[in-house]
């Protein structure tokens, strides 16, 4: 998607330059914290991505990023239609994201993927808006993003922060959040040997993507009619 190799990778760049300085960040719960981060926390499904180096569970926050929420499941399940980027054919009932790569992975920063073709090039044939929220940030590791190319050029591509990183706050659409044991699939994803645009030689499949839905609350036991009289 020109999302990455056009304009993303000098915000990336820059990004990273700015992460350098911080520490690896001590993970003690099952949402990785940092400080100053923000209380605003995920409410809507998860998504589990099976991946060849192990399992990364993310939950959305549904409220904040609606349209990115939405979409993003709807590929994920095939219930969208897209146009294939190498064909330029239009895809029905076909998972998007399942059998992709990770196609950029910068250790202390992030992996990126979503993308077909697997160059950074390709996206589903369609853009939407950012959804911004002043009370979501970057102030965390485990951030999952839409990856972009400038202001509302959202498509399918994402990232997943390895650490808190200031300088992408408000640039990026956050879309969830990935527990703690995922973060440390992400950090080792990231560590992967790679080339010299960060793709790895090896490739790390998004094997599939699975959207979790929270089972409906079940319903009060009734108590019991009363007696009937002899």
């Amino acid at each position: 998607m020109k999302l990455n190799r056009a304009l993303f990778i000098p915000a990336l760049a820059a990004a990273f330059a700015a992460s350098a300085p911080f520490s690896a960040l001590a993970q003690t719960s099952s949402l990785p914290d940092a400080p100053g981060a923000t209380a605003t926390v995920p409410n809507g499904p998860s998504v589990v991505l099976d991946t060849s180096m192990g399992q990364i569970t993310c939950q959305f926050y549904q409220r904040q990023a609606h349209t990115a929420v939405t979409l993003f499941i709807q590929l994920a399940e095939g219930t969208r239609d897209w146009t294939d980027p190498s064909t330029h054919k239009v895809q029905h009932n076909k998972p998007f994201y399942d059998g992709t790569i990770f196609h950029r992975v910068i250790p202390g920063f992030m992996i990126q993927g979503g993308d077909p073709t697997g160059t950074g090039m390709g996206g589903p044939g369609y853009t939407f808006r950012d959804e911004f929220d002043p009370d979501l940030n970057f102030d965390r590791p485990g951030r999952l993003a839409m990856a972009n190319s400038g202001p509302n050029t959202n498509g399918s591509q994402f990232f997943i922060t390895e650490q808190a990183n200031s300088s992408l706050n408000q640039h990026y659409t956050i879309f969830g959040q990935c527990d703690n044991a995922s973060v440390q699939i992400v950090k080792a994803i990231a560590r992967v040997d790679r080339n010299d645009q960060d793709k790895p030689h090896m490739p790390v499949v998004l094997k599939k993507a699975t959207i979790v839905r929270p089972s409906p609350p079940q319903a009060a036991p009734q108590p019991p009619p009363p007696a009937q009289k002899p």
